[in-house]
Order: structure tokens, then C-alpha cells, then sequence
């Protein structure tokens, strides 16, 4: 594994990169994953943060501090643990070195491979006045897409970054005569580490590839804002529906352009939370994000001969990878047990997950699908969440 987080971040000299489409983030909550990434109307969280920070209002007042700590997640795609295993295994003392690499990059040819470790650890409160968090985000965020161009133009490009920083929110709620309408405001700084381009052949069987690493990394930081409105015009009425709006990274978190970079988005959502006594809880959200299409598609043309990399960014207005769905149904909710089962649509695949919390352990699963294509060029790349961690 050391090996494949190394190669995440080593230059090339070849002359044909990837494309990628995947939308930009910077935290994936699986409990939200789970339910098709729906969560502008709903809140919750204190990871609500990350889609609309008018949400932290209707995190629970009973439970006083939310506090969640150490909480280990990784990510990875259906074929994550076996690329690194193969790469891992080829002898690059051998003398057949390049032809081993070589046959592993054959084997997994236009496939999209992720791998992602992160910790999100907040502390958070509701209380009469308003809502706030606090959180600090550790994460690392590696893809590799093989090209095999044949023999020993065989390579990998990657799209990769190490990064974290300080999240700040705030939420206040308005009874009005018309319902009620919480407003948040959100601010986060970020600094990474990342390399966006090639690795080639010699890259991959080299002796000391952290030697290269060191050489290529690009460090920047960026400050993002973000507004949110959630509007409940019926608080009592049985079907509870709910309207949010955000504005995320307002003047964005750019980044130098560079990979990790976050435009700004208007995200749009709804929900209903009828009251249904066989569960515990049970929600129904839609979103439909980046409605003025701020993501783009990137190209990778090519290496200088410094080393650099060059890329044309295109625009990119797939709304099927803007529409999410969800669906969450609370089982059991008591001072000691809570478990939820979630289930949706993002990007027009099946997402599921199981929600977990015994005493003070909290355990989240879930699966989603990335769209790295477009509607016209699909690449899929079904991917696997996990995290636990210790909250009261």
C-alpha cells in the first residue's frame, strides 16, 4: 500500500492523460451516501456543512453536544484492493520488471480505480439561540485510471491530493407566519498537497519513487463561504416538507486550478418526513446539485518539457450526475441503539447503506457509484464506504 500511495503522486513524460468528470468534494459522509447523497433539505449532520449549512438547525436539541471523534473512513472501488495487491507484487529488481508492470496495467485498461482515507472529527449544538459546529477535516483522495497504449508506453494517470483544514458553521431558525426558515453560514480553509498527470513505466519499477514524489508536489490552500437556506412552510403538518437551498465555496476554494479545487455551486433540495409509527424515523430527499453547471470535464494533454502538466478543462452539464435520491428509515432510536437503513439513486445508480450506533461506537456502510464519464462516455466506478468512530 505504501507503494501505491507513493505512485499517486510521481510525474511522467508520455503524451495522452486521462479524463475525468467526477464532481468536485471534499467530504463524503457514507450516513448521507448511503441515501443517493441527498441532504440540501434535510440536515441532520454536522456534516451538513458540506451541502447546505443551514442544516446544523435541525440537529437534535435532546442530544446536547454532539461530539464525533476519530472517525477513521476509507473509500475504494470494487477493484481498489486487488489493483494495489498487483502492484504491489511486481519484483521491480527483476529483470521482466517493466513486462510484470505492464501485464497489471493491461489487466485493469480504462478502468477508474479510487482509494480514499479521511477523518472528520466535530463537535456541534443545537440549542434555543442557534446551532454551531466545529469540525477539522484530515483526508487523502488518490485516482488512477490505466491506459495501456501497448509494450512499455503502458501507464497510469492519476488525479491525486492529500489535504485537511478547519470547518466552521452556523445555523439560526425564524418562526414566521409562514413557516419556518433557518438560515446557515459556513466557512472552511483548506490546504493540500496533490500531483495531477502521468506515471510512467520507469516511474512504477524505479527503486525510490518518493525520491520523484517530492519533486512534483503542488501545494495550495484556498478560504470558501457558503450560505444556506432550509424552509419548512408546514412545521406540523403530518407530511413535514421541507425546501433547501445553498450556495457552497462562494468565490471558491480554487485552488490554483490545480486537482481539489471547489467551484461554486447552487444546490437545490427537497424532502418529506411523514410520521409513520413503524419506524423511527423515515425521510424522503431530492437534490439536484450544481445547477449552474460550475463543474467541469479535464483533459490531460500532455507533459512540457520541464515536467508540468497541460489540461483543457471543458464544460460538463450531464444532469443525471446532478440528480440524487434517497430514502431513510430509522429502525430503532434509543438512548443506546440507533440503526438505519438508507437507500437511493446517484448519478442513476443504486446507493445503499446501514447506519449503526451502540452506546458510544458509531459504524456507517454504504455503496454509490462515481460517474467519471459523462451521459455520452460512460466510466463507472462503483465504490465501498466505511467508517467508525466513537460520538455522544
Amino acid at each position: 500500500m505504501k507503494k501505491v500511495l507513493s505512485l499517486a503522486l510521481l510525474g511522467a513524460t508520455t503524451s495522452v492523460f486521462a479524463l475525468y468528470a467526477e464532481h468536485a468534494s471534499l467530504y463524503k459522509d457514507p450516513r448521507i451516501m448511503g441515501m443517493g447523497g441527498a441532504n440540501v433539505a434535510v440536515g441532520t449532520y454536522s456534516t451538513s456543512v458540506f451541502s447546505n449549512p443551514a442544516g446544523l438547525a435541525t440537529i437534535k436539541k435532546s442530544h446536547g453536544f454532539v461530539v464525533d471523534v476519530l472517525n477513521i473512513g476509507m473509500s475504494g472501488s470494487a477493484d481498489g484492493a486487488s489493483f494495489a495487491q498487483d502492484i504491489q507484487g511486481v519484483d521491480t529488481s527483476a529483470s521482466d520488471a517493466t513486462t510484470q508492470m505492464t501485464d497489471v496495467l493491461k489487466k485493469y485498461d480504462g478502468k477508474n480505480i479510487h482509494i480514499g482515507v479521511n477523518n472528520y472529527t466535530s463537535i456541534s449544538k443545537n440549542s434555543d439561540a442557534f446551532a454551531w459546529s466545529i469540525g477539522i477535516l484530515q483526508a487523502a483522495d488518490i485516482n488512477f485510471m490505466t491506459h495501456t497504449q501497448g509494450g512499455s508506453q503502458a501507464f497510469l494517470a492519476t488525479s491525486s491530493r492529500a489535504y485537511g483544514g478547519v470547518v466552521l458553521g452556523i445555523a439560526k431558525p425564524y418562526e414566521t407566519d409562514y413557516g419556518r426558515l433557518d438560515i446557515g453560514l459556513s466557512a472552511k480553509y483548506i490546504v493540500q498537497k496533490s500531483y495531477e498527470g502521468g506515471i510512467s513505466i520507469g516511474d512504477l519499477v524505479s527503486k525510490d519513487p518518493a525520491t520523484t514524489l517530492q519533486n512534483r508536489l503542488v501545494n495550495s490552500s484556498g478560504l470558501g463561504i457558503d450560505l444556506g437556506l432550509a424552509y419548512r412552510p408546514w412545521v406540523d403538518n403530518y407530511w413535514h416538507p421541507a425546501f433547501g437551498l445553498s450556495v457552497m465555496n462562494m468565490g471558491s476554494i480554487g485552488m490554483g486550478g490545480v486537482y481539489g479545487g471547489q467551484p461554486m455551486t447552487v444546490n437545490a433540495g427537497l424532502s418529506i418526513t411523514p410520521e409513520f409509527p413503524v419506524f423511527s424515523k423515515f425521510v424522503v430527499a431530492v437534490d439536484y446539485v450544481d445547477m449552474l453547471n460550475a463543474n467541469k470535464l479535464r483533459l490531460y494533454n500532455g507533459t512540457n518539457a520541464n515536467g508540468s502538466f497541460t489540461y483543457t478543462d471543458y464544460n460538463e452539464n450531464d444532469p443525471m450526475k446532478r440528480l440524487r435520491v434517497g430514502v431513510g428509515m430509522g429502525l430503532v432510536d434509543t438512548s443506546w441503539l440507533a440503526l438505519t437503513l438508507n437507500g437511493g439513486l446517484y448519478q442513476s445508480a443504486y446507493t445503499a447503506g446501514i447506519d449503526l450506533e451502540f452506546l458510544l461506537v458509531k459504524l456507517n456502510v454504504a455503496t454509490y457509484q462515481e460517474q467519471i464519464g459523462t451521459s455520452a462516455t460512460s466510466i463507472t466506478d462503483r465504490r465501498y464506504m466505511v467508517r467508525l468512530g466513537l460520538g455522544w
